[in-house]
């Protein structure tokens, strides 16, 4: 009986530190699976104080803004992470490919109705960075409920329209339409100004690119002696 006393002992002793190793090593892969932050174009990085999408937080976009946010896709699933876009039925899947989306890497949830928010927490549980437009202001315990599944799983939230409580609130202003000329021609890129505001950030930041820029990314916008610099090409002798 003793014997088999201390057997049955070491055997619960042993599956305890088992269970314990497993418990270390989860908390390991979680934590070396995250990253510090989700890569964004190069010209907005100054805006963020991580240099890019925090895990765990929420920003906010103007709602008419889906070049923005096709910008921030692309530039996160180029890297080969995934990103899920909630609620945008009209999005263009030639225009995400146009700003640089990886569409093997794009879940579209067009028309999730009036579960939108629910769908939004599920995307999150899977995708690094989750896109929406809420049809209507969430209530503050569903917020939190989501807030609470970014922090856990590591995921971004970018919103289409206001956000309570965003980490981060993200504008744009004065755009302007080049490559018209004198009232013809071609539009070939759009400059606007981006500002960052937000609970890391308690002055604004704010840059001035183009976006789209002649080859349908974000691009720094030229310097005035450079637009005016001469094409110089070689010529035989």
């Amino acid at each position: 009986m003793a014997i088999a006393s201390i057997a049955a002992a070491e055997d619960s002793t042993t599956r305890m530190d088992v269970l314990r190793l497993r418990e270390q090593i989860d908390r390991m892969q979680r934590r070396t699976a995250r990253v510090d932050a989700l890569p964004v174009p190069g010209p907005l990085s100054p805006l963020f104080p991580e240099g890019g999408l925090r895990p765990g937080a929420a920003y906010a976009l103007p709602p008419g803004e889906t070049g923005l946010l096709l910008s921030l896709l692309g530039e996160v699933s180029r890297t080969g992470a995934w990103c899920a876009v909630v609620g945008v039925p009209e999005l263009s899947v030639e225009a995400a490919e146009g700003h640089g989306v990886d569409l093997s890497r794009l879940a579209l949830l067009p028309s999730p109705g009036g579960r939108w928010l629910q769908a939004a927490s599920a995307a999150a549980a899977v995708f690094p960075l989750v896109a929406v437009r809420p049809p209507s202001r969430p209530g503050t315990t569903e917020v939190a409920r989501l807030e609470a599944r970014l922090r856990d799983r590591g995921a971004a939230l970018i919103s289409l329209g206001g956000w309570p409580g965003a980490d981060a609130e993200i504008a744009t202003a004065d755009p302007e339409w080049r490559g018209i000329g004198q009232g013809h021609g071609l539009i070939s890129s759009r400059a606007l100004t981006i500002s960052l505001t937000g609970r890391r950030v308690p002055r604004s930041r704010r840059t001035r690119v183009l976006l789209p820029g002649p080859t349908g990314h974000v691009e720094n916008l030229p310097t005035p002696d450079a637009a005016r610099r001469p094409i110089l090409s070689a010529v035989a002798s």
